[in-house]
């Protein structure tokens, strides 16, 4: 009777065809006979070998991923971290040297700061907002350039064709982090870019509950080297998690630009309130790298900061944010709830002379910004 659980021959029909496509679930992966055991090759989707290495759930995921930034290839990681680690250890070795921007998510400094280093990769920060800098500091070593765009945290939108055209000029790759622009608001390879990653986590998802990441490529030989190593690694991703992000890209245009109207709206309207000095959200003039902004993007997130008074405490700062009622406070951003988090510059960049102040971030989810608004106003009574 086990065997029979286990071994039904039962098969249902074939023609199957709904709106929502099939979620596999699979480590092993049966194979007709040896010969096709031997023949599978999971490296040009041809084929299925083991869960790890992919199943049709996550190869369309990553097919409809390639076509959202106007890449060939891409590859699926746990989270946006890991997709970024993918790239920097398939594509560095000992003696290398990476160059980030000055304003980079932290956690990737961290990572070349901490783990990289111990391998004999050395790396230096440039300034985002000057070509000429990075121009500079790119020697025979640089092997790797990441730029982002915007900035993490302090939102500054680069020159990204001067930046990409110094890393040409003398032969060094460029990964882009277009987890801000999407896809939507810009392509990466439209801006030269070698790489496109994104957190999945954030706009692709717009649930705030999956943690996935992606690498796309145009170029076959450059994917292949990151596939290996992700191969090595064992990254891999649930098939729910995948899921939910195929039922989400269906919706991800829309969403987006709701984020996006919304956040200007509440951002302008910010910048009109006496205890704030600077609002840093790139569609907005006045904000550092606007006019790079406007040259490269149709659209924007609904992500943003300000700099509230450097005369206020920051016991002040904490009592306006605990006093939000719809915003939440957490990290990330790109689900349906408004969250923010206030951050200590002096922790994250060397020089923060240009941006004096408390910096609050806000994610704008999609409640009505009316209510938002009124929220915002009720919470900055609490600065006094």
């Amino acid at each position: 009777m086990t065997t029979d659980l286990i071994h039904h021959p039962y098969q249902p029909p074939a023609g199957w065809d709904a709106v929502p496509p099939g979620v596999f679930k699979a480590s092993t992966v049966i194979f007709r006979d040896v010969a096709a055991l031997r023949a599978r090759d999971y490296t040009a989707k041809t084929g299925y070998t083991y869960g790890l290495r992919g199943t049709p759930t996550t190869y369309l995921l990553e097919e409809r991923l390639a076509t959202l930034e106007g890449g060939r290839f891409c590859i699926l990681s746990p989270s946006g971290l890991a997709a970024i680690m993918n790239v920097n250890l398939a594509l560095l070795a000992q003696g290398d040297e990476l160059l980030l921007p000055n304003n980079v998510y932290f956690p990737s400094s961290d990572m070349a700061a901490s783990v990289l280093s111990r391998w004999g990769i050395s790396h230096q920060f440039y300034d985002p907002m000057n070509a000429a800098d990075l121009a500079a500091k790119i020697s025979e070593r640089t092997k790797l350039v990441w730029i982002e765009a915007p900035g993490s945290v302090t939102m500054e939108f680069p020159d990204l064709p001067g930046l990409v055209a110094a890393a040409r000029a003398r032969g060094v790759l460029v990964a882009l982090d277009n987890t801000w622009g999407a896809g939507l608001a810009m392509r990466g390879f439209d801006q030269g870019a070698d790489i496109v990653m994104q957190a999945l986590t954030k706009y692709p998802s717009g649930g705030a509950d999956v943690l996935m990441g992606s690498v796309v490529t145009r170029d076959e030989a450059l994917h292949l080297r990151m596939l290996k190593v992700h191969g090595q690694l064992g990254l891999g991703v649930a098939a729910n998690d995948a899921e939910f992000i195929l039922r989400s890209l269906p919706t991800m245009a829309l969403r987006y630009h709701a984020h996006d109207a919304a956040a200007r709206q509440l951002a302008a309207w910010l910048g009109s309130q006496p205890a704030v000095t600077q609002v840093l959200h790139p569609a907005l003039p006045g904000s550092p790298g606007h006019a790079h902004w406007a040259a490269t993007c149709s659209a924007a997130a609904g992500l943003f900061s300000v700099m509230l008074d450097a005369a206020l405490s920051r016991a002040h700062v904490d009592a306006f944010v605990d006093a939000l009622q719809l915003f939440k406070i957490g990290y990330s951003w790109g689900g349906p709830v408004s969250l923010v988090v206030p951050y200590d510059l002096g922790a994250m960049r060397d020089d923060r002379s240009a941006m004096p102040g408390h910096l609050v971030r806000f994610s704008i989810g999609l409640e009505a910004v009316a209510d938002l608004q009124a929220d915002l106003a009720q919470a900055l009574l609490a600065l006094g």
